[in-house]
């Protein structure tokens, strides 16, 4: 184990290739991208129960049996594609989940209808990059007063897996809030 290794946070220590990757060089960096904000909301939602690793794992597979995440074509999911999923073993065969998808991304249409973009939304929501000054992992919260709120607001709007813990790690994960800890060599400058 190297420096680095002994200094990243603590889920991405002796962690896969793709888990360190991932910590390195995608979580907790700002998002703008509807198509990638989407993505990370479907993977969020998939991840209730499981660890990240499983369904970061599975990450190109559900790319590959959700149209690339196009949340469009999404939306307009029957049951046909909805038996599609289910049947599919590289994505979380689970019906809540894959229902959740296909719902959550018809909530997002509107929501992007009202705002002009999803990620117009979130910001509106946090008006800068709300960042951890973290010593150790167990400082690092699993939910905030912001993640509360924002679960609240998604539920409303007709998103479901939207819990305040999934939202929570949704906005780590998003770059909306930063949680690296403070001498992990990922955080951003």
């Amino acid at each position: 184990m190297t420096d680095t290794d002994d200094r990243r946070c603590a889920w991405a220590r002796n962690a896969s290739e793709l888990m360190t990757a991932y910590h390195d060089t995608e979580w907790g960096r700002v998002s703008h991208e509807d198509g990638y904000l989407f993505e990370m909301l479907v993977l969020e939602g998939a991840q209730a129960g499981l660890s990240w690793s499983t369904v970061l794992n599975k990450r190109e597979n559900y790319r590959r049996a959700m149209d690339g995440f196009d949340y469009e074509r999404i939306a307009a999911y029957g049951r046909a594609e909805t038996d599609r999923l289910l049947a599919d073993p590289g994505i979380v065969r689970n019906r809540l989940k894959v229902a959740s998808a296909v719902r959550n991304a018809r909530a997002f249409l509107a929501v992007r209808e009202e705002f002009g973009s999803f990620d117009a939304y979130l910001w509106e929501r946090v008006p800068a990059p709300v960042v951890g000054h973290w010593t150790s992992a167990g400082q690092v919260p699993v939910t905030t007063d912001l993640s509360d709120r924002l679960s609240r607001d998604l539920g409303r709007r007709g998103f479901n897996f939207v819990g305040s813990t999934i939202v929570y790690s949704y906005l780590q994960a998003t770059g909306l809030v930063e949680d690296h800890l403070e001498d992990c060599p990922a955080k951003p400058g």
